[in-house]
Formats: C-alpha cells, structure tokens, sequence
C-alpha cells in the first residue's frame, strides 16, 4: 500500500514538472507554436522576403472571412489534390521562375477565389510584365480576405512598379495596421519604398 502511493507521489510530481517545462510550455516536441514550418518542410528556411513560407487554406468556416461563401467556392485542406498541388505551383513560381506554367497550375486546383491562390496568380502575372490581369487577381485576393497582408505586400509592389507611390504607401499602413511594423511583409514593402525612385525591384 506504502510503496503503491510513494509511485503515484512519483509519478505527479514528474507529471507536474514535465509540464512545467519550457519545451512543453512553448509546443516544443508537439508540432505546437505559432505557425512555423515543420522540419520535414523541404522548404524549410529556404525564403527571404520575396519568397513567402507557403501557407494552405484553413477548413471552410474557421476564419471570419470565409463567410458567406459558397461552398464551391471555399478552399479546403480536406481536398486531397490541393496541398501538393499548390506546393507544386509554388516551387514552379520561386525556384523555377516560370510564372506562365504556374498560372495555369494554379488556375487547375479549382480554388480562385481563396486568397492565396489569387494573390499567386497576381504575383505571375506582374512578374510577367501582365499588369492589368495582376491587378485583377490582387483586387480577388483582396475580396476574399481584406486582411490578407502578403497581397496588400504584393499589391503596394505593383504601385510602385506602376509609379502609385502615394497607393505603395497607404498599403503599407494597411499592412502596419493587420501585422505591425515588424512582420516580414511591412519591412519588405518599406525597404522597396525606401529605394530611390525608379529603382529595378527583385521581388
């Protein structure tokens, strides 16, 4: 009887410490923390600002501004030809550079109006030299996602290619206003601004 309750004191007290660990308390060893890219990412750390870390649509109904929307047109993570297949697109748009093939990868998942994929589709377009059809993809990322900050990143690129630096600028404290001054997406968009004018931009 002794020995039975000196193991369960044992065993709650390495419970306790166990969970009040650092590495537990911060999602070490559980997939837990706030968004990052798993280790078996092949893409892992392999971005800079002009290349993003892919993300993949949520379930339909987890964000606010899926509402409302048909269910035909909700990008699901459920629908097993997506998530490779916007891995695919993605790998052809920034590591093969060719934006025409990944337009038409992009447009073949079904999904256009989930913001990542317009956003992309935006993004070929722009890089090649399609203004007009980027802007319209940028406008249909914005539609369905008004906080969605890498378009808005995106987009104030677009003006300042365009020469709108007054609309580069108002972008830039749309995306101050949804991520702060810190996230990857002001600080790229602020340094392109802080060039001097007519500057060639790399992103």
């Amino acid at each position: 009887m002794i020995a039975a309750m000196i193991r369960c004191v044992a065993l709650g007290t390495f419970a306790a410490a166990l969970l009040s660990s650092p590495a537990f308390a911060a999602g070490g060893g559980g997939g837990g923390g706030g968004g990052g890219v798993s280790s078996t990412d092949p893409y892992a750390g392999a971005y800079s600002d002009q290349r993003p870390q892919p993300t993949y649509p949520k379930r339909p109904g987890a964000k606010a501004t899926q509402k409302g929307k048909k269910p035909n047109n909700q990008s699901s993570i459920d629908d097993p030809a997506f998530a490779p297949g916007y891995r695919m697109a993605y790998h052809t748009i920034y590591e093969r550079n060719d934006y025409a093939a990944a337009i038409a990868q992009l447009r073949s998942l079904g999904h256009d109006d989930h913001p990542n994929v317009a956003n992309l589709i935006g993004y070929s377009y722009r890089k090649l030299g399609d203004y007009e059809q980027s802007q319209v993809w940028y406008e249909r990322a914005l539609k369905a996602d008004p906080n969605h900050v890498l378009t808005w990143q995106y987009y104030g690129l677009w003006q300042l290619e365009r020469g709108n630096r007054e609309q580069a600028i108002y972008h830039l404290g749309r995306i101050a206003s949804i991520c702060g001054t810190n996230c990857e997406e002001y600080r790229s968009l602020s340094a392109a601004l802080d060039r001097p004018t007519g500057t060639a931009l790399t992103y």
